[in-house]
Order: structure tokens, then C-alpha cells, then sequence
């Protein structure tokens, strides 16, 4: 391997943190085995996996193995990182079901071929656990007064840290320590939300095996304001084309903030430095072209060439032209209701251009709204098929971005 994949993931932005400073030179010497965990809590993986997924892409790139791990058994409890309330429960039909999911996901970015990869999931070792024994082998490895300092329990302990989520700690440290002994997993890989439960694996192996075990954290996706990004109108950012379609992914990426374009750059596409910094440093209006550039290499990435390239003619079709495209995102209603009609913000709010009725009271009383090209400051405007152009559609703007196009049912 000529070129350290830590250098390179150090270089594109995405390194937080490592347990021991070992890590480099393990990396440039020799082909690791390491793991990433995916709990199966969604059908879909989202934009924030996507950037852990790049950094596998990376190591394996380099020559080394990755692991992903499906989390089918860690998923019955719930990670209390970073989250205010305990996580809802599914059954374990949904969580094989989305573990499944992922799988299949992960093929389009992971080579598993050969064993090049691996897929594990930690159903096969955690429901059948006997708690006894889990207590004698691991539980006395671990210091209670250490775990409730950890960060990943100290935003629950005011609203109530239950038993059930204390333990979530003890099996990720489980999981990594049985991927050592199943694969020779020598390094766990994390959002840096992840520090706590990786550092609790790392010490697990190191005194129950008495061999190094390292851990390595990235970067989480957040905006300036330090909130995580990926969350659209309509939720989460999702990777699945029927849950946010390659033209709203495009989109997403094409309006981020101008401060975080370079780091995107850097992270989410594998563009050369050089022209990541180029792209980086352009300013004003110039910025849009950096825009575009990521907005279509991330697309291509979990997309395709083709989705990319329909995205980007969309987008620009619609935001230079001011014409419609048939990749516009559409909302289809009953033609009998839409001969009835129906009100502007009842649309505003259908087509999640609004979050809420009073958001697009506002935002049509501010003259933010135009409906196929027409202004409207009537917020009561009701809307029928006798309002639809020549194409049969309303098209609704919000704004300078959002478009939403309205057709009838055929």
C-alpha cells in the first residue's frame, strides 16, 4: 500500500479521534480487518451513513477489510447517543426487515465479493446471550462511575437513563470483541458520537485477549449551526430513490450552506484535493458552480451516472429556464378533488413546501409563493383542474428553490 488511508481520510476531513496513536502505522503496515456498526432502525440508510460508507470505501480502496455490521440485535435496545429520549422499540420482523435493507444498500458502495467485505449481524450472537454469563465474561470489565461519565449517557441522565439503554454500551463492546476472535477485527470505525462505546470495545479486548484493539472516530455531518445535516422538509435524507428521490438528493447538496461546500467536497465525493480546495475557494455566485459539482458527484455515487445526469438537467431546466421537468418533485391527487379544489396552503402543507398551515399563511402573505408564475398573496386561493397549464399541472415556488409540481390522478 503506498499511500496511508489514514493520510487520506486525515487529508478529505474526515478523522475526530483515535485511542491510540498506533493507528497510522498500523494502517500503512499491514491489511486490517475493521468494522463499522449499522443499527437497522429505518428500511433505508440515510445521508449521515453515507459519509461513513465513503470512509469504507476509502479503506477498502487501500487494501484493507471492512466489516459492516448489521445491528439485529444492538437495534432491540437503541443507542441513547446523542438522543434525548429513549428510541422506539421495533419488532424483530421490522429489524430483520431493515437489516436486510441495508445489506442490499451497502452492495452498491461495498465490494463483499471474493472477501473483499463482510457482512455480519449481531443477531447471531446477542439474542441468545445467557445474562449470567454475560455478567461474569464482560460486565466486570466494566466501571459504572466511568460509564455515567460518558457523553453518550450524560444528555439522558436528567430525563431519566433507563437500565435497558445502559446496557447498549456493554454490547457494542460485545460485538467488537467477538469480531476479534470471529475475523481478527483489530480497529472499530464510528461517528465520533460513537467515542464512548468505542472506547468501551477497545478496553474489552485489550484485557480480556491482551492484544491491541484500536478505535477510530469521524466527523458528524452538521451545519454552522452544529445541527446534523441530512434532515430535509420531508425528514431524513434517505439513500433509497423511492424515499427521497435522486433529484431531492440533488437538490439537498445543491443548496447546503457555502461554508460547508468545501467540506462536503472533501468528504462525500472522490474528487482530488486540488480541485476540492479550487472548488472550495470560489466566491459570490461562483459558489453555485461548486454546488453543482457536489450535488452531482454525490448523486453519481448512490445513483448512477444517468440519475446524476437526469438531476442535474432537471435542476437546471427548472432554476435557469424556468421550465418543467419531469423530475420535479410531484404531488398527485384525485381528480375528483382537484375539481372540487383546493386551498393554496393545504397544498403549501401536502407538498411539505410548509411545515405547518400558519408557516404557509406567512410565507404567501410575505409573497414568497408564486403558482405557475403567478404571484399569489390570497392565502384562502383555492386552486382547481381550470387553474392547470397546458401540460395539466400546477406548478408551486417557493421561494428561489422550492418547486413542487401538482397533477391530477389519470
Amino acid at each position: 500500500m503506498s499511500t496511508n488511508v489514514y493520510d487520506i481520510l486525515k487529508e478529505r476531513g474526515f478523522l475526530e479521534q483515535e485511542t491510540h496513536a498506533e493507528v497510522r502505522d498500523l494502517l500503512g503496515k499491514e491489511k486490517v480487518t475493521f468494522y463499522i456498526g449499522f443499527d437497522a432502525t429505518a428500511d433505508s440508510l440515510t445521508a449521515g451513513h453515507f459519509l461513513t460508507i465513503m470512509a469504507m470505501k476509502h479503506m477498502q480502496n487501500a487494501g484493507h477489510r471492512p466489516i459492516a455490521l448489521l445491528g439485529g440485535g444492538t437495534t432491540m435496545i437503541g443507542d441513547p447517543s446523542g438522543k434525548s429520549d429513549m428510541r422506539s422499540m421495533l419488532t424483530r420482523e421490522t429489524i430483520e426487515h431493515n437489516a436486510e435493507r441495508f445489506h442490499e444498500q451497502l452492495s452498491h458502495f461495498i465490494d463483499f465479493s471474493d472477501g473483499k467485505a463482510i457482512v455480519a449481524n449481531n443477531a447471531d450472537w446477542l439474542l441468545d446471550l445467557n445474562y449470567v454469563q454475560l455478567l461474569r465474561e464482560v460486565g466486570v470489565h466494566f466501571s459504572v462511575n466511568r460509564m455515567l461519565t460518558a457523553e453518550c449517557y450524560k444528555q439522558r441522565m436528567e430525563r431519566g437513563l433507563t437500565f435497558f439503554e445502559f446496557n447498549y454500551m456493554i454490547m457494542q463492546s460485545y460485538d467488537f470483541w467477538k469480531l476479534n476472535q470471529l475475523y481478527n477485527c483489530q480497529l472499530e470505525m464510528g461517528g465520533n458520537d460513537q467515542w464512548s462505546n468505542i472506547i468501551g470495545g477497545v478496553e474489552l479486548i485489550r484485557r480480556k485477549e491482551q492484544k491491541p484493539a484500536f478505535g477510530l472516530t469521524f466527523k458528524l455531518l452538521t451545519t454552522s449551526e452544529g445541527i446534523k445535516m441530512g434532515k430535509t422538509m420531508k425528514g431524513a435524507l434517505w439513500l433509497d430513490p423511492n424515499k427521497t428521490s435522486p433529484y431531492e438528493f440533488y437538490q439537498y447538496w445543491r443548496n447546503i450552506e457555502d461554508v460547508k461546500v468545501e467540506e462536503c467536497l472533501g468528504l462525500l465525493t472522490f474528487l482530488p484535493m486540488e480541485d476540492v480546495r479550487r472548488l472550495g475557494a470560489l466566491e459570490g455566485a461562483d459558489i453555485n458552480k461548486a454546488k453543482e459539482v457536489l450535488a452531482y458527484e454525490t448523486t453519481k455515487i448512490v445513483h448512477g451516472q444517468e440519475e446524476a445526469e437526469k438531476a442535474q438537467v432537471a435542476a437546471k431546466s427548472i432554476f435557469v429556464h424556468g421550465t418543467k421537468s419531469a423530475d420535479m418533485p410531484t404531488t398527485t391527487y384525485p381528480k375528483a378533488e382537484l375539481e372540487e379544489g383546493k386551498d393554496l396552503i393545504t397544498l403549501l402543507v401536502d407538498t411539505k413546501l410548509a411545515k405547518n398551515r400558519s408557516e404557509g399563511r406567512r410565507l404567501i402573505q410575505q409573497g414568497g409563493v408564486t403558482v405557475n408564475d403567478e404571484k399569489i398573496t390570497d392565502f384562502a386561493r383555492v386552486f382547481t383542474t381550470a387553474d392547470f397549464d397546458e401540460e395539466g399541472a400546477l406548478v408551486i415556488k417557493k421561494g428561489k428553490k422550492g418547486f413542487h409540481q401538482i397533477k391530477a390522478a389519470e
